[in-house]
């Protein structure tokens, strides 16, 4: 990664007989595709910002599982998960950050009965936190009084209960956060759970990225806030084929926060 991101490997900091305070599970997502990849760019730079130790895997990195599992393929799911399983105790983890809700459920509350225990939090909480001690402020910048509304992840939301932490960052940019007639435990998915986001999708009337976006697009926003890849993808095409892209941007909470600290 260039732009003088310090993005340290759990090997590198091993060698030098150090342990970072939390490993940052990137993802597939974050790591592949490139909108997602400035997520995961945004959220570096916070943490670069607020001097947090962590490391990533890198190359030792596999997908959790979560497609698979999700797909219905048990086994495969199974085998990357012990593979992970290894990595994180070789290298003795305890705390994961992700950025994503599909892997953050499933290192969450699949690993434990395969034995991988560790303490995982979703970037928002993480996020929060860091302000909540203080290692990190937060100015309104160029979002001060901009409308957002946030949709919720599945696997963040209705599967983990999360649904303050992401919020109550978008209202420190001191933005005027407005919500979808479904929300919160409400919320309704975006399309891609469940491996959809790699098929095509059934026959219907209407894809269901589409009667999402129509849904945030009526809240007037000028920014659609999501706290997951799969998401971010899918409303920013459901905003494309409603032809707003020039006016509404849809923004994971990470490049949020980065950008209005300018990092």
């Amino acid at each position: 990664m260039s732009e003088n991101l310090i993005v340290p490997t759990m090997a590198e900091m091993m060698a030098k007989g150090e342990q970072p305070e939390v490993l940052f599970w990137v993802g597939c997502s974050g790591s592949f595709d490139d909108r997602a990849k400035k997520i995961t760019k945004a959220f570096v730079r916070i943490l670069n910002r607020a001097n947090v130790s962590f490391a990533v895997l890198g190359a030792e990195e596999s997908c959790t599982g979560d497609p698979a599992k999700r797909a219905g393929n048990e086994f495969a799911f199974q085998m990357q998960a012990m593979m992970n399983i290894q990595v994180f105790d070789a290298y003795e983890v305890k705390k994961i950050v992700t950025a994503c809700p599909h892997c953050f459920n499933t290192l969450k509350n699949e690993y434990p009965e395969l034995g991988g225990k560790y303490e995982v939090v979703h970037h928002t909480e993480f996020l929060k936190s860091l302000l909540d001690s203080g290692r990190l402020t937060i100015e309104g910048g160029q979002f001060k009084g901009k409308k957002i509304t946030f949709h919720d992840p599945c696997y963040l939301g209705r599967a983990n209960k999360i649904y303050e932490a992401p919020r109550e960052l978008i209202q420190k940019l001191d933005a005027e956060l407005v919500e979808m007639k479904r929300s919160k435990a409400n919320g309704l998915c975006c399309g891609a759970g469940g491996a959809q986001m790699f098929k095509e999708p059934e026959k219907g009337n209407k894809d269901i990225n589409m009667e999402r976006t129509e849904e945030a697009l009526q809240t007037k926003p000028d920014i659609i806030a999501a706290g997951c890849p799969f998401c971010n993808t899918m409303l920013t095409d459901g905003v494309k084929f409603n032809h707003k892209e020039g006016e509404v941007q849809v923004l994971d909470v990470a490049e949020l926060i980065a950008n209005a600290q300018d990092l």
